[in-house]
């Protein structure tokens, strides 16, 4: 078949993986291997083309899931730390929910299905087993039928509505995030953050919100605990002229922050209500050439101009 073909599907496909694995390297390796295999192995008389990719992309999924640690974010891990609790030590990459560029994404998931690629949802699918978490994204996120699914699945339409109640039944609870960050809000952080001004940082929080540190188990919930660590970091000098470049992670504002001009770290934001809920701060420069952010930041200068 024509490679050409194929190249359609990369988006759709890629959100399907990611929702799955919990890693958008993961989820790219997974097309890859997909596209490999349906060039080997796809004829027109096994049905559509769609259909046959998925099938291919789930059943890799499924084999990348067979161990016995699933990705999570800090908060499924332990409880909230206290302020001035040491970071403990981190954890492998594996353990881990990882971010992925909105542009990696079909431009039509992010406006009807913003929400089903958020951080938070997609570490609370980790939660399902992997057959389940198939069924639920096929039927709830991509709407598929049961009749496709089950297809998909080579199983029953009875066996496919049985599991997706039990998923529905077993996923945790989420927040939903503003469907439209306002950019007036993000210019705030992005300036307080820059100057340091703990007030302002802490005056865009929520009273609930969340910070954590990939990839320390170290987290913390609550406004007035956010602001006693900013202030002893603030004693410390230890984020003294960072710097901040924006992106965009998981149909959430994100953005490369820089520390002495080096990559330092990604940072993506949770927004609900008109204020930010949640900080996730990816303590892995790794990730910056994934986001097509620059390694230093007078190169970051240059590409905004």
């Amino acid at each position: 078949m024509d490679t050409t073909e194929l190249e359609p599907h990369r988006a759709e496909l890629t959100g399907y993986c990611y929702r799955m694995l919990g890693s958008g390297f993961e989820a790219e390796d997974a097309v890859q291997e997909t596209f490999v295999r349906a060039w080997r192995t796809y004829d027109a008389a096994r049905g559509p083309l769609r259909a046959w990719l998925f099938h291919l992309a789930t059943n890799i999924c499924l084999d990348m899931l067979r161990g016995p640690q699933r990705r999570a974010r800090a908060m499924d891990l332990t409880p909230a730390a206290a302020p001035g609790a040491g970071l403990g030590m981190p954890l492998p990459p594996e353990r881990w929910i990882h971010p992925i560029p909105d542009n990696r994404l079909s431009p039509e998931e992010l406006v009807v299905a913003r929400e089903t690629v958020r951080l938070a949802f997609v570490a609370a699918l980790q939660h399902l087993p992997p057959r389940q978490r198939a069924v639920l994204i096929l039927r709830d996120v991509l709407k598929w039928t049961a009749a496709e699914t089950a297809a998909l699945l080579s199983t029953t339409v009875t066996s496919v509505n049985s599991a997706l109640q039990r998923a529905r039944t077993k996923l945790p609870a989420v927040g939903e995030g503003d469907e439209e960050v306002d950019e007036g809000l993000l210019a705030r952080y992005v300036s307080a953050f820059e100057r340091y001004d703990v007030d302002g940082l802490v005056s865009l929080l929520h009273e609930d919100a969340t910070e954590s540190m990939p990839p320390f188990t170290w987290w913390l919930r609550g406004r007035e605990h956010i602001r006693a660590v900013m202030v002893a970091a603030e004693a410390d000098a230890a984020c003294a002229g960072a710097r901040l470049v924006p992106t965009r992670a998981n149909g959430s504002p994100a953005f490369g922050q820089y520390v002495g001009g080096e990559a330092f770290a990604l940072v993506v934001l949770d927004v609900e209500g008109g204020l930010i809920t949640g900080i996730t701060t990816y303590l892995d420069p790794g990730l910056f050439p994934f986001f097509e952010l620059p390694m230093s930041f007078d190169r970051a200068l240059r590409t905004e101009r």
